[in-house]
Parts: C-alpha cells; structure tokens; sequence
C-alpha cells in the first residue's frame, strides 16, 4: 500500500465510458513517463475497473490485452429481462480471475469506486471489501444489464449520478486529475438510431460532469471520443493510442503540475 506519510498526495479520478475508457491507459502511459503515478485512484464503470487492473499491479500493457480478450459482451450473455439485456456474469468471472483474493485491501493503490444504488436513489462509494461486487454494481449499465444485488439493495452504473469522482479525492489528496473519455463528436449529419442513447446518456451527464472537471487541478478530455463505440472493444488500441498522443502533447502542463506536487 502507498505509505500514509505522504503530505502531497496525488489522486486520479477515472470516468465510465465502456471500450472508450481506454483513454484512461493512455493517460497513465504519459503520467508515468513523467514519474506521475497516483497515490489514490477513483472511478466510475469502466473507469473504475481500469482503476482496479491498475492498483492491483498489472502493467497498461496488460490491462490493455486484458480488455480486448474479454469479450464482455458476448451475445451469449444475453438475456431478454425486463431489468436488462445482458447480465454480469461475465464481468464475474473476469473479476475472479483476475483479482482472486477478491478484495481492496490487497491493492497497492488505494481505490474507491461509484455505483448508484438504485432503490434508495443514492451514490455509494466502495472502498473496502469485495472487490468483484463493487466493480459489477459501478459498470452495470441501465437497460443494457440486469441491476446488481449487493449489500441488500441494486445497483446500476456509478455515472448515472457521478461520471467523475473526484469529491472523495479531495478528501485525501492535494492535488487532483480528472480522466474523461465521452467527449461528444459534432455530427454534420444525421446520427445514427445506435447512437442516440449513449449520445443523449453523456449529454445529460455533461453539466455535472464540467462542474466536477473545474475542481480538478488538471483535466484530461481527447476531442471526438463519440466516434469510438462503447462497445467496440476492438478499438482500444486505437483509443489508447489517441489519448496518449492527446496526453504527451500536454507534457509541460504535466510537468508544471508535477512540480507542485514534488
């Protein structure tokens, strides 16, 4: 674990966003290179399950294979609920798998996931216990899959109510960088039909979502990012790519703030 020692602390808030949370890796690629690795991490979706390959030790590289091998949403999940089309199981037993002692306090970075509890109409953050559980309840996305039975009550995606956590890394960090991957592309002409709910899911977002990306210290947003699919996960390389490009580009902004940090 990171020692409780540090006085400056960096932390690194990770938003949802499917196969286009990938620009998360490209992010930290560019951060390391500057000998900007995180104290603590939070995130949402598929931010937080980013977070959570990351703090547990495996290299971008990895979780960058890891993501395109997974096959999360393989038709063979299908199950036509009225909760849902797809259900978790998938995502559990990808989580087992690679997480086996199933647990936050074996992680070498602090994390703390978002997930919203459906019933009470409430945003739960996880930062201790089952690991799996939390990362199932956090990327549950509504009407595509079933809600997560946790803790005696459902769960959907954190970003329904917080697509940016950087409130509680505030709470133990003096300096903030936020990740967002769900940039909105200008279309000149129609947008498709298969478009339209994850275009108007991040437009209603947004306004939460810029009010969040003021409190960080620095914010990471690649242009266009509506042109890669949530679901493509066969793009990640491209995305990766695209947002490392974006990061390193920003390398003197970095390095000012890393000054600070130091």
């Amino acid at each position: 674990m990171q020692s409780k020692e540090h006085t400056k602390k960096l932390g690194l808030a990770l938003s949802g966003g499917g196969a286009r949370a990938a620009v998360h890796l490209g992010l930290l690629k560019a951060l390391e290179e500057l000998d900007m690795k995180p104290d603590v991490i939070s995130g949402s979706s598929a931010g937080a399950i980013i977070g959570a390959f990351y703090s547990s030790g495996f290299k971008i590289e990895e979780i960058l294979r890891i993501f395109e091998d997974a096959s999360l949403f393989n038709i063979t999940n299908l199950l036509f609920r009225k909760q849902g089309i797809f259900d978790m199981n998938s995502f559990e037993e990808l989580f087992k798998k690679y997480f086996p002692k199933n647990s936050f306090e074996t992680l070498n970075i602090p994390l703390h996931i978002t997930a919203v509890d459906i019933l009470n109409g409430k945003e739960v953050c996880f930062s201790e216990g089952d690991l799996s559980k939390s990362l199932m309840a956090s990327s549950c996305i509504p009407f595509v899959f079933q809600p997560v039975d946790y803790r005696g009550t459902l769960f959907v995606d954190g970003g329904v109510m917080n697509n940016l956590p950087v409130e509680i890394l505030q709470k133990s960090c003096e300096f903030v960088i936020g990740s967002y991957c769900n940039s909105i592309k200008i279309e000149p002409e129609q947008v498709h039909m298969n478009d339209i709910i994850d275009r108007t899911f991040h437009l209603a977002m947004g306004s939460s979502v810029k009010l969040r990306a003021e409190k960080c210290d620095w914010y990471f947003e690649p242009t266009d990012m509506s042109q890669y699919s949530i679901f493509n996960l066969t793009k990640c390389d491209e995305i990766y790519a695209y947002a490392y490009q974006q990061a390193i580009s920003k390398k003197n902004e970095l390095l000012m703030l890393n000054e600070k940090i130091k």
